[in-house]
């Protein structure tokens, strides 16, 4: 069906918000330092494994080095965010966050299955008891990737993205950790089934921690609207402003994982109320809702309506 908007003479786009638009904190010293770090640590402990012949600390230099992919892609999904809108992009590039912490998802999510599947084998194989050595590189692991967890823990409520980052280094000390409780545990009992039960345990923490952030970040690259925005709450606050008769073709997306965009149709029969009143409605949608960039179209209610808005809330 033809989109028509035909009401030129009574619409009003306000994009007023954008000065007031909540900027997602920096963490660009978190990346940095966490992504340094883990460099190191992944270099570390290849060269342990190496010299001792550890196929556990090799594989486990392996799994960290998709720690410091994820930090890079999570990072460099910020920075792209941050740039101004160009040519075709007329939004930015903010969505580029949603991609990635989409990313991000699948590859923990990868490593619980690598995990996993190793477990299950050593179960018919069981591994010799782990040695000291391994228990201190895993116990340097386990201080670098939850102290770059903390790093991140303050803005993983707000922003999937920097959540992405936070589940990733938590869930490898997570992992670093089990090593640690295995190789006691084996040392203590001789039980060589401990290593891999407890591998077990740690991948269903981790399958159970990140669907959350698959689901989250599945539905915004979707483009629907942020979990935190309640339509029908929105669209009532809109309907309730001085001389908006109703609400039509309501439609919230995200423009990345912090900020999220508006549009709607105000019905309103006694005409534009002027552009400072659409401002003011622009503002307070950013105040109350985290809406940072709001188009409004003001029609008179005159039964020309947009042909659009059948398909609309």
């Amino acid at each position: 069906m033809r989109e028509d908007h035909s009401h030129e003479n009574h619409a009003g786009h306000n994009h007023g918000a954008h000065g007031h638009a909540h900027s997602p904190a920096s963490y660009d010293g978190a990346f940095a330092f966490g992504i340094g770090l883990n460099v190191c640590f992944v270099l570390v402990e290849l060269g342990v494994g190496l010299s001792i012949n550890s196929l556990a600390l090799i594989a486990d230099a392996g799994h960290n080095a998709t720690d410091v992919l994820g930090l890079l892609l999570a990072w460099g999904a910020t920075a792209l965010g941050r740039l101004q809108p160009k040519g075709r992009f007329t939004f930015g590039f903010g969505q580029a966050t949603i991609l990635a912490s989409l990313v991000n998802a699948l590859l923990i999510l990868v490593a619980a299955g690598v995990i996993g599947w190793e477990a299950i084998h050593r179960f018919a194989n069981p591994s010799p008891p782990n040695g000291i050595l391994v228990m201190v590189v895993a116990a340097i692991g386990v201080a670098i990737n939850l102290g770059t967890a903390w790093l991140f823990s303050r803005g993983r409520k707000t922003d999937i993205n920097i959540e992405g980052a936070f589940l990733h280094m938590l869930w490898d000390g997570l992992v670093s950790l089990s090593v640690i409780l295995a190789g006691a545990a084996i040392l203590l009992t001789g039980q060589a089934w401990i290593d891999p039960a407890i591998s077990l345990v740690v991948v269903a923490v981790m399958v159970a921690g990140t669907w959350h952030l698959l689901v989250a970040s599945s539905n915004l690259s979707l483009g629907a609207s942020p979990a935190g925005i309640d339509l029908a709450v929105v669209k009532a606050w809109l309907a309730s402003r001085p001389g908006v008769a109703s609400v039509h073709d309501l439609h919230v997306w995200p423009l990345s994982t912090t900020q999220a965009a508006l549009s709607a149709h105000l019905v309103m029969p006694k005409g534009h109320p002027g552009d400072l009143a659409l401002a003011t409605f622009a503002h307070e949608l950013d105040e109350k809702y985290g809406l940072s960039h709001v188009t409004l179209q003001v029609e008179l209610g005159d039964g020309a309506n947009c042909s659009q808005s059948s398909h609309g809330q």
